[in-house]
């Protein structure tokens, strides 16, 4: 596991390698494997020390609201449901029946594993 330093040192030295290694960069090419490399260890340093919680389905309905521009009133109509129902799950107050979470899943395209967890 890398230290604070070498994190910091790894997080640099990806920086310079993304100005020179692209798309069109083969993967058998020597600074393609060192970002390969780099980015792992950093992936999995920035894992164990800036660990990020599971998002909870309201946070995922905002976010999807406002990639999407939808007042809780479109969602309802979307969603088929009244929008004190939306603003309940947006509080956290109430959590989808399985058949409201299939809706956001297919309308939203909200992952599966945040609505079951949520149902």
């Amino acid at each position: 596991m890398l230290t604070k330093q070498q994190y910091n040192a790894a997080c640099e030295r990806i920086e310079e390698l993304l100005q020179v290694v692209g798309n069109e960069t083969p993967s058998t090419d020597r600074k393609f494997i060192e970002l390969d490399l780099l980015s792992d260890l950093v992936a999995d340093y920035e894992k164990e020390h800036y660990p990020i919680g599971k998002l909870s389905l309201a946070d995922v309905l905002k976010t999807r609201m406002a990639e999407q521009n939808l007042t809780q009133k479109l969602l309802a109509e979307m969603l088929g449901i009244s929008a004190p129902r939306v603003s309940e799950y947006l509080t956290g107050k109430s959590e989808p029946t399985l058949r409201i979470a299939r809706r956001m899943h297919e309308k939203l395209g909200i992952d599966a594993e945040v609505l079951l967890c949520a149902v």
